[in-house]
């Protein structure tokens, strides 16, 4: 609740007058009831709507202001990766770098061209003088050994 009622409103009627009360209790908890005139005891109510209006308006939408990384996360369209996960990710990464490293200036190249850029064989060849079948060997070799280098992890 945004505010606590330290006031309660009470009316009384007797021989068609109606009477408005205000009852609350003061710092030293006694309690007092005084008599207002109508137009106050009306703003007192509508104060009371308000309040109230207020207060299910907080209670709707405070769970949606609950920026924490366990919510965020839930509502995330790509949640985080655990951190297990990246541990994982980037020790794989190293090694596939390593793998790759491992390979013959002429093999790395072809492998990167063709895995990385997309590249056809056809394109490499080209590109190097070569034929494609030089290039396709030169590939699956390549690959065949970062395979390799990657059973430990994988």
């Amino acid at each position: 609740m945004l505010f606590e009622k330290t006031y309660t409103l009470r009316t009384e009627s007797a021989e068609g007058i109606a009477r408005y009360y205000i009852s609350f209790n003061d710092g030293e908890k006694r309690c007092h009831e005084i008599e207002v005139s109508r137009p106050v005891y009306r703003e007192f109510e509508r104060f009371v709507r308000v309040e109230r209006n207020l207060t299910r308006w907080d209670e709707r939408h405070r769970e949606q202001s609950e920026v924490w990384d366990e919510t965020l996360n839930k509502r995330a369209l790509y949640p985080p990766d655990s951190l297990e996960d990246t541990v994982f990710d980037c020790l794989r990464n190293e090694q596939l770098r390593l793998a790759i490293q491992q390979l013959s200036e002429t093999q790395r190249r072809r492998f990167v061209l063709h895995h990385e850029f997309g590249l056809t064989y056809g394109q490499i060849a080209k590109m190097e003088n070569c034929t494609t079948r030089a290039v396709q060997y030169s590939v699956d070799v390549a690959k065949k050994k970062v395979f390799d280098a990657m059973k430990n992890i994988l």
